[in-house]
This record gives structure tokens, C-alpha cells and sequence, in this order.
């Protein structure tokens, strides 16, 4: 299908969180060339506060949710975080639960206090784009149901929660998080935690009995702060947090349900704190890599990438053991996870988390980087943005073998949540029971939830909660939660698929997957990746192959089978700016007549030198 240029002059934008809030600088950045094509910015929010995002605004969060990242890691906008906080007047600080001082770039703060941060940003770049003669025009509380394109006019009509239409000339859907909201039971099964408020106790009442949650990621932590808040006191003493149990609920008890049996690695510092796609190789390295049928194998990228900068990242954290493994050529990506896994393994996490905490302690109170930790994030950065270049086989060993790995490690937890649940494990008002989790009766009306457990060594046992809380994540949709109905009937979109390598290799994986996931067209097998395609420029595809120039989208849940570490905000500051610039792209003499991952390659050279 050839590209042609049409003279967008309606510009709308589904969700005003940060994903939103970067798109509309790197807009703006780019405004002198943009402003040709943009008259108008339409930005549709189903929430109350524009401009926060879903992770922080007090809709969903609570004032004792910190985030997991500090102002030296979050890309800047026209102000940094830390300058922003340090500009506050101190009541207004200690209504967003900041009390110590003075404010460093380095630690973390409410969720809260981030919200506030971005929607001040949010206010300056619509401020700022006004002045550059754009009209904005903003609908809070106003949820988009549905997409409609219009192949005679080529325009887009966005319906909202009020049946009012809007008819615009490009659109982007730019939505956060997205959680399921199923609650059974008379007392709390939940699939989710959000908003977190359902969760919690009413004023001055107390839970008086033990609490299930499954998971053990950052988000398990949101719960886990959240509830012991409200059940005692957490008391610093000398360096040591102590957590005082409330009289009035002795019984209060959280039990945290971890597949691997681990808690989150801790954070670490970094040399450089922002990642960028190219840091250890180059565009033209990685295409190199594709062979001739058109494949880059991650074998390959681990053997040829990967292997040098690990073993000069392990050196220098003086794990020459390690580093001698990885000069192996035998060596494999899945021989590196395991030999990582096993320094993390312990046979009780809180007891290896005090361990860990004296080296994390170290890394970030001394300046001292954790330099296979940083390499690794970027090494698995820069594969996230090619990985459309990989086979299915592939993808699934990325999703089963390295995923869990990368969100322990990379994930990591920030010292003072660590300190919490160390305070709450040396009360004995925490636990944590590796294996995976089978919830037997969350469809019935019963007062308890009933779950089975298959235990790391393989022994089977069966728990029951008052209250059982699901904190497994936002996973990418499949095509038929996709929430603009019309764009599915209408075939305007498709879930997102790899090829596979080899027909052989497909028979044997449908053996081991759920039905329907290996699939055949043309000659060729494939595997849906889950949620929908969309192209390099973030374009979504059509069930014909053909990209739609109208509409982009670029929300993680719905990308992730494309685009399967994205996460964060650096993430969402990499992914608006690419498609900006892709769009100023368009505009230039010479533009792309064709858009695939070689051509549009060349847009990460550029981003990594800014």
C-alpha cells in the first residue's frame, strides 16, 4: 500500500497520562515543521484529573504508594521532578507523604507526588502549544467507546461515552493501564487491586485475618503498603524501620504468592540512567544480523551483542566467573538467566532480601553502578525495539524464559519499599510461598476464596482467604478485549503475530499452547503474540496487511506482542518520539515511501544522540 501524505489538520489524542503528556512535547518540540499539519489537539481522558495517568492519580492510588523510579531516571520535560518538588511549598509536600528533606534526584517519591509532577507538565506543553497558535481542546471525563475510520474521506470519527462524534484526521491512542475490575465473593476475591481504595478497610475498622495476594511484583507492594499502614506503625529507629502492629487486629496478615518464589532484586545504581536503543551496538550491527530469511535470531543477537558488553559489565562488577562463562561459545542466552537466577535464588527471599540489601546499600548510598544489571536493560532495550525481526520460536522463549527474570532483576524495588516489607517479615506479619497458583471458586458467591498451590518442589496444597487480591499485571489484551468494537468488525485491526521459523517447529508448540495460537496463512505458520498489530511507525494493521495512516497507537497493553519490553517512562518518551518524528518524517521531500523496522531504524540513531 503507498503512503500518501494527507493534510492532517485534527489531531486527536485517547488518554492525557504521561505516554500522552511526551507525545504532546515531542509535538511541540518538532512544532515548526508539525504546525503544517496540525490545527487542532482534541485529548479525551476517562478520568477526572487530566494530565496524571492511571499509576497516579488519587482516583486509583493511595498516598502511601511510592514510585519505582526517581527524577534522574524519568525523562525530562520542561521541568525535572526533582526541581519541581524542591519549588513546592513544604505543605503541600507533606500532603503528598514527603517528610524528610532535603529532596534528592536520586530517591522515590509518592505516586501521588508524581501525578501532581506531570499534571503541571501536562498544563505547561498545552499552554505552550496555544502560544504556537494550536487549539486544544480537552475532555475530561469523557471515555472514547469507539473508533470509526472513513475510507471516503479518509477521517476518523471517535465516539464517546455521551454518543457525541468527533470527526478528526488523525488519531492516536495513547491509554495507560488496563486492569480487569472483577470483584466476587461477599468479603474480596479481586482480579486487580485498582483502584486501590476497594481494597482497603473503612476509617477506624481493621482486617483481623490473613490476606492472599498473588504476585510479588511492585504493584503486590502498592497492597502490601497500603494495608500495614492502616493496620500499625511503621517506627525508624537508628537506620532500622520497625512495624508495630495495631492491638485492634493481631491477626493482620499478608501472604504474598510468588510463582518463581522470589521477591523483586533492589535498586541499583546506574552509570547512566537513561536507556538508549544503540548504547552497545549500532543500526547497522543489528541489520546485519538478519539473515536470509529475513529473521534475526536472538541466539544471534545474544551471541554477537549481547556476550561483549555482559562480559565488560561483569568484569567490572568483579563477577569474573561469570564473565568466563560468557566467553564460552557454548554459552547460551538461557545458560546466562539461569547462572543470574541462581544468585538471586534463596531459600527464603526476605532473609536474601537483608542479604541483598547490604550490596544494594552500597551500590546506591557510593555511587557504585551494578554494571551487568544497567547493560542488560539496555541490551533488552535496544532488542525490544526489533524484535518484529524475531521468529516466533523466538518470542515465546523471550515471554517464558526471560521475562520473569528481567522483571525481578530490572524491575527492581526501591530501597525504603524494601525496608517496609523487611519491617513487616521481622514482625512476623509477612510471608511468602513460591508456586503457582490455581483459584479454585473466584466465579462463586462464597465468603472465602479457595486456591490450589503446586509448591516449587512439586507437592500440591490447598489455602483459603477472606480476601484474595490478584497483582499479576496489566497483560497485553487479546483482540477481542480491544476496546473500540468497530475497528475489530470493520477489520481494521489484527493481533499481533510472529512467524515461525520452520512448520515443524509450529506442530510441536500448538501441542504445548492453548488452542487457537498457532495459526497458518499463505503457506506460512505463525503465533499471535497477543494484542494487535501495528507497524514501526505504530500504525495499526489491518486484516488485510495494510497499514491505516489515520490511526496510531501506541499503549503498551495493546502493543506488547509487537513491541514485548516496553515498560516505563522512558519507554513512553522513546515511543511518542519516534512516531513524531516519523510524522515530521512525512512532511520532508523525502519521505518514506515504504515503512518497515530497516528504513525506520534510523529514527533510533537519532533519538539516542538528543
Amino acid at each position: 500500500m503507498n503512503l500518501q501524505i494527507t493534510k492532517e489538520k485534527r489531531l486527536g489524542i485517547i488518554g492525557s497520562g504521561p505516554m500522552a503528556i511526551y507525545l504532546l512535547k515531542h509535538v511541540y518540540d518538532r512544532i515548526d515543521t508539525l504546525k503544517q499539519e496540525i490545527d487542532s489537539i482534541s485529548i479525551f481522558e476517562r478520568s477526572e484529573n487530566m494530565g496524571m495517568g492511571m499509576p497516579y492519580t488519587p482516583e486509583t492510588t493511595d498516598v502511601y504508594n511510592l514510585s519505582n523510579i526517581s527524577s534522574e531516571e524519568i525523562p525530562e520535560l520542561f521541568e525535572t521532578f526533582g526541581n519541581w518538588l524542591r519549588n513546592q511549598k513544604r505543605s503541600v509536600l507533606e500532603s503528598l507523604n514527603i517528610t524528610e528533606f532535603p529532596i534528592r534526584d536520586s530517591e522515590v517519591y509518592s505516586r501521588l507526588s508524581l501525578g501532581r509532577y506531570f499534571q503541571s507538565q501536562y498544563v505547561l506543553v498545552i499552554k505552550k502549544l496555544k502560544a504556537q497558535g494550536i487549539t486544544v481542546i480537552e475532555y475530561p471525563r469523557n471515555k472514547v467507546v469507539d473508533i470509526i475510520p472513513n475510507a471516503a474521506d479518509g477521517r476518523v470519527r471517535v465516539l464517546d461515552q455521551y454518543d457525541t462524534e468527533h470527526t478528526l484526521d488523525k488519531v492516536v491512542i495513547a491509554t495507560g493501564h488496563q486492569w480487569k475490575h472483577e470483584q466476587k465473593g461477599k468479603l474480596g476475591y479481586f482480579s486487580s487491586p485498582w483502584p486501590i481504595h476497594k481494597i482497603l478497610p473503612e476509617q477506624d475498622a481493621h482486617y483481623d485475618f490473613t490476606i492472599g495476594i498473588l504476585g510479588a511484583s511492585l504493584s503486590a507492594f502498592d497492597v502490601v503498603t497500603s494495608l500495614s499502614h492502616r493496620h500499625g506503625k511503621f517506627i525508624k529507629r537508628d537506620d532500622k524501620l520497625i512495624f508495630k502492629l495495631n492491638p485492634n487486629s493481631p491477626n493482620f496478615k499478608i501472604v504474598l504468592h510468588s510463582a518463581e518464589g522470589w521477591l523483586p532484586h533492589l535498586q541499583y545504581e546506574q552509570r547512566k540512567s537513561m536507556r538508549e536503543i544503540y548504547r552497545h551496538t549500532s543500526r547497522k550491527q543489528m541489520l546485519a544480523l538478519i539473515d536470509d530469511s529475513g529473521f534475526m535470531s536472538i541466539e544471534t543477537y545474544f551471541n554477537v551483542v549481547c556476550k561483549p558488553a555482559l562480559k565488560t559489565a561483569l568484569i567490572e562488577d568483579k563477577l569474573e566467573d561469570v564473565a568466563n562463562k560468557v566467553d564460552n561459545p557454548d554459552f547460551l542466552f538461557i545458560d546466562f538467566v539461569e547462572t543470574m537466577s541462581q544468585r538471586h535464588e534463596y531459600n527464603n527471599s526476605f532473609e536474601g532480601m537483608k542479604k541483598e540489601m547490604i550490596t544494594a546499600k552500597d551500590s546506591v548510598e557510593n555511587n557504585k553502578p551494578i554494571h551487568w544489571k544497567e547493560t542488560l536493560d539496555d541490551l533488552m532495550y535496544s532488542l525490544n525495539f526489533h524484535a518484529e525481526l524475531l521468529t516466533a520460536e523466538d518470542h515465546l522463549f523471550f515471554r517464558k524464559k526471560v521475562m520473569s527474570f528481567l522483571m525481578n532483576v530490572i524491575a527492581a524495588m526501591p530501597l525504603p519499599s524494601a525496608n517496609i516489607l523487611l519491617a513487616l517479615y521481622d514482625s512476623g506479619c509477612i510471608d511468602l510461598i513460591g508456586g503457582k497458583v490455581k483459584i479454585l471458586n473466584s466465579d462463586s458467591e462464597f465468603e472465602t476464596t479457595k486456591i490450589e498451590v503446586k509448591g516449587l518442589d512439586g507437592e500440591i496444597s490447598s489455602m483459603e482467604y477472606k480476601m484474595f487480591i490478584e497483582c499479576g499485571g496489566d497483560k497485553n489484551i487479546e483482540l477481542s478485549d480491544f476496546p473500540f468494537p468497530s475497528l475489530i468488525s470493520g477489520g481494521n485491526v489484527r493481533e499481533a503475530r510472529a512467524k515461525f521459523s520452520s512448520q515443524k517447529a509450529s506442530e510441536v508448540v500448538e501441542e504445548n499452547l492453548s488452542k487457537g495460537k498457532v495459526f497458518s496463512q499463505n503457506g506460512r505458520s505463525y503465533l499471535y503474540t497477543g494484542g494487535i498489530e501495528v507497524d514501526a511507525a505504530y500504525r495499526i494493521i489491518d486484516v488485510y496487511g495494510d497499514f491505516n495512516n489515520q490511526i496510531n497507537d501506541i499503549a503498551f497493553t495493546h502493543t506488547l506482542g509487537v513491541r514485548p519490553y516496553s515498560y516505563g517512562l522512558q519507554a513512553c518518551s522513546a515511543t511518542s518520539e519516534i512516531l513524531t518524528d516519523f510524522w515530521a518524517s512525512m512532511i520532508s521531500p523525502s519521505f518514506l515511501s515504504e515503512v518497515d523496522i530497516q528504513k525506520t531504524t534510523y529514527l533510533y540513531e537519532k533519538n539516542d544522540n538528543l
